[in-house]
């Protein structure tokens, strides 16, 4: 089982940054895996899916030891919906993308016909098909996929030997075309998903590789930027005062149109950094730094972040953070765009430990996460965390062009009278009481989804990009 833990101890003097403790929040453990269900969930992010409950992944376990994709309720009924067995791939190291046509699409990085991994469709019955094998010259994919507005798939992949990884295409059917090859000065080794910004360029993070710095000889990693046609931009070589080696967490693009991360290592003290960036690459700050042990913040922020209704982000580290005078096993926290640090939470093994995915928000407002290990049987759990933020509906996908379609995600649904793309009107059907259907209407502009139930009005967490 795989643990980040240090081997020597360290005790910083000083936290960087602002960091306070907070009660105002329920906290539950809703599920401890054991190796029949899977085990190792690592990186792997939990995702909302049409029936309202969350779907997700595990590394191996399951019936065959080669890991599984899983469901479970927001009351923590566990469901495997299928292990893997080498032959359709193996050893996931992303979580799944939900598509508007109500299916899940995922990688394995490693397995199937040519050994080198798998991409993935799987319905929310448990229904798997293989839509490619990946190749040693795209071998062993790594981080979620993302789909852009062109309606087609893009992902990372490791790559192996003298292969520094690449950034692919995949279109629904399953073929896949390599639209960049890193050669480590612009960085090696991408582990994390891409971010679609709204300016539909894609944007990811190499693990190593990037220009030297003056503390970081070799590279300690990039930021990149690539256009779905192909055309690559290095846009921020981090240095280790910075921050080093992003590993899996995924950058987010905030509602100030700047992109946010997290760095599990690196930065002013040594154990990870929170930062934003703009979108052409010019302006980069960290503002946040942890430290460990006489800190209450934790460290190794494996996790990226999320931004709440509430104009916060939320994440986890991997490992510290203070309770009854113990050294905790990671934190859950909120930080404000400003720096402001608040711990939400702080593990200890009896309710999960080495939180490394990121949350997720259901549209109930409530976050669920993943822990790596801990737990009753030590294979890791399935948590809730309540900080009393609003209901909200989602919309899948975010952008799109006129007359696409689109799948709104919710809670209490039923009875909805009205669907508002920033003003515009647009039919719809409600199939459930966390979906409705409904097409992109002529005339609509980027904004805020509005959806009128008899309960109140829902908006959207983010804004709807209508592409002309």
């Amino acid at each position: 089982m795989c643990n980040w833990r240090r081997t020597a101890c360290f005790v910083a003097a000083v936290c960087a940054g602002t960091a306070m403790m907070s009660s105002a929040q329920t906290f539950n453990t809703l599920v401890s895996f054991d190796a029949t269900y899977g085990g190792n969930l690592r990186t792997m992010s939990l995702i909302q899916g049409p029936d309202g409950s969350l779907y997700g992944t595990t590394f191996d376990g399951g019936a065959n030891g080669y890991g599984s994709v899983f469901k479970v309720t927001l009351a923590g009924v566990l469901t495997t919906l299928h292990s893997f067995d080498v032959s359709d791939g193996g050893y996931l190291t992303a979580g799944l993308t939900l598509s508007a046509d109500g299916n899940f699409y995922g990688t394995t990085s490693e397995g199937g016909p040519n050994g080198y991994g798998t991409a993935f469709k799987i319905t929310p019955a448990g229904a798997i098909t293989t839509l490619c094998s990946f190749g040693s010259t795209n071998a062993y994919p790594q981080g979620a996929l993302v789909r852009a507005t062109d309606g087609n798939f893009y992902g990372t992949t490791q790559g192996s030997g003298s292969n520094y990884g690449t950034v692919f295409r995949m279109t629904p059917s399953g073929t896949t075309t390599t639209l960049y090859a890193f050669d480590y000065t612009t960085g090696a080794y991408p582990m994390t998903g891409l971010l679609v910004a709204s300016n539909g360029s894609l944007y990811g993070m190499t693990n190593q590789g990037g220009m030297d710095g003056p503390n970081c000889y070799g590279g300690c990693g990039t930021i990149f930027k690539v256009t779905p046609s192909g055309v690559f931009t290095l846009l921020h070589s981090f240095d280790g005062a910075d921050g080093a080696n992003p590993y899996t967490s995924s950058l987010i693009e905030g509602v100030d149109g700047n992109v946010y991360g997290t760095i599990p290592s690196g930065g002013s003290i040594g154990f990870g950094t929170v930062f934003k960036m703009s979108l052409d690459g010019t302006t980069f700050t960290t503002f946040y730094n942890f430290c460990i042990f006489d800190c209450a913040d934790g460290d190794a922020p494996f996790a990226g972040l999320i931004q709440g209704a509430d104009g916060s982000f939320y994440g986890e580290t991997a490992q510290g953070g203070a309770i009854g005078g113990a050294i905790g096993d990671g934190t859950i926290f909120s930080i404000t765009p400003a720096g402001a640090l608040t711990t939400l939470h702080v593990f200890d093994l009896t309710d999960g430990g080495q939180p490394a995915a990121s949350l997720v928000q259901s549209t109930n407002g409530t976050f669920y996460g993943t822990t790596s290990e801990g737990g009753v049987y030590n294979y890791g759990t399935v948590f809730s965390l309540s900080v009393g933020l609003p209901r909200f509906v989602e919309a899948v996908p975010t952008s799109g062009r006129p007359g696409t379609r689109v799948a709104i995600l919710g809670t209490s649904l039923e009875g909805a009278t009205s669907v508002v793309f920033n003003g515009t009107a647009a039919t719809f059907t409600v199939v459930s009481p966390s979906l409705i259907t409904t097409t992109v209407p002529a005339g609509a502009t980027t904004g805020k989804i509005q959806v009128v139930t008899p309960g109140g009005t829902l908006s959207s967490n983010v804004p709807f990009r209508v592409i002309p």
